[in-house]
């Protein structure tokens, strides 16, 4: 059976490398592997450390928080899809220090930049310009090329204002004030959405990544066969429950598919639901762990900080859609279940629930914990 999830994880992270821009990212090995995981381990530190003893000045947090995020982008997403391997190429490894570099200017330069107060000089405006190309360079590697055409038809559209038509018309802006603004305010690339995710949305993703390899996921799949693997069409059934439990600490769709589809999609399989059945019913359900509070997806931190509100009542509020979400995709699967004659898993091959929970139960501790310091604010 461990051989067949195996592969089948092998599989499921094969098919999202090749339909999921941000899951064809390099799979590294040897010096390379170790410095990426010094990188990573060196951004976890630093914002474990703002978030303990108070945050550097917005713009000083956002551009560092930036220097790790470009490095890392750089040193594991390939320049283009076919050229994933398990070493890192001579002119990535510059392109990523270029962009750290860039991004490193602004923390590095943060009180001359305050004092001259938008009189940017000819060096800021020369690492702007790179540091703007840097991310929209990073974003296409690691999002795609849509992203990419959107942002540049807005910088366009800064420098094409006077010739555009009607209620489109405005007076124009010069390249030294559009990079000055786009780069070094915090009303471009260090604007809010960098804001979120340097205090924020980093902390709760790392605090799910832990929680995660304590093995919480298993625990989760076994609750859910407990619960409901031996009822009609049992496999989707523990599909949707355990992608439920996942996106309480998780909100990426991805990493969710990852997590739980390498053990249900063979079972429904095997079971009779048919392979694109089976791939749709774990696609919608680890989609919907962007839904499910505490740890939601990023939209959600998004939304706190533009309404200025609470992230508690965000999450508050997604509670009965989140609900109702999986409530729907449990409903079809169970007549689709029906439909085909389709049995559960015998219960003397499911684990028990009184079991699960003695042996494992301690895992949904840290996640009760941080659901008393959100209510507590």
């Amino acid at each position: 059976m461990s051989d067949v999830k195996n592969q089948a994880q092998l599989d499921v992270e094969e098919l999202l490398s090749k339909v999921d821009k941000e899951s064809s990212f390099r799979k590294l090995s040897g010096s390379h592997h170790r410095l990426v995981a010094v990188a990573a381990i060196c951004f976890s530190l630093f914002q474990l450390y703002t978030a303990s003893f108070g945050l550097l000045p917005a713009q000083m947090q956002r551009a560092m928080h930036l220097l790790f995020v470009l490095f890392l982008a750089y040193l594991l997403y390939p320049i283009r899809k076919g050229l994933k391997a398990n070493r890192i190429p001579w002119y990535d490894g510059l392109l990523a220090l270029g962009a750290g570099l860039c991004a490193g200017y602004i923390a590095y330069n943060y009180t001359g930049l305050m004092d001259r107060a938008g009189a940017f000089t000819t060096l800021d405006i020369i690492v702007g310009t790179l540091g703007i190309l840097a991310v929209l360079e990073a974003c296409r590697r690691v999002v795609g090329l849509p992203i990419l055409i959107i942002a540049c038809s807005f910088i366009a559209y800064a420098f094409l204002g006077p010739y555009m038509p009607g209620f489109l018309n405005h007076r124009g802006y010069s390249f030294r004030r559009i990079v000055g603004h786009l780069y070094y305010t915090t009303e471009g690339v260090l604007g809010l959405p960098l804001g979120v995710s340097s205090t924020f949305i980093f902390l709760f993703i790392l605090f799910g990544a832990f929680l995660d390899k304590t093995g919480i996921g298993k625990f989760f799949i076994d609750v859910a066969n407990a619960i409901a693997g031996f009822s009609a069409g049992g496999p989707a059934k523990v599909a949707v429950i355990s992608s439920a439990m996942m996106g309480t600490i998780s909100g990426s769709s991805v990493s969710n598919t990852v997590g739980t589809g390498s053990f249900t999609i063979p079972l429904m399989k095997k079971l009779g639901y048919k392979p694109e059945f089976a791939g749709a019913v774990e696609a919608a359900a680890s989609t919907g762990g962007q839904l499910m509070p505490p740890i939601m997806g990023a939209a959600a931190f998004l939304m706190a900080e533009t309404l200025g509100i609470p992230y508690l009542e965000v999450a508050k509020a997604a509670v009965i859609p989140a609900i109702l979400y999986f409530s729907g995709i449990f409903i079809m699967v169970h007549l689709e279940a029906k439909k085909l004659g389709l049995s559960g898993i015998p219960r003397d091959q499911l684990p028990r629930i009184g079991r699960v929970m003695k042996e494992q139960g301690h895992l949904i501790l840290p996640l009760l914990a941080i659901l008393y310091f959100l209510v507590q604010g």
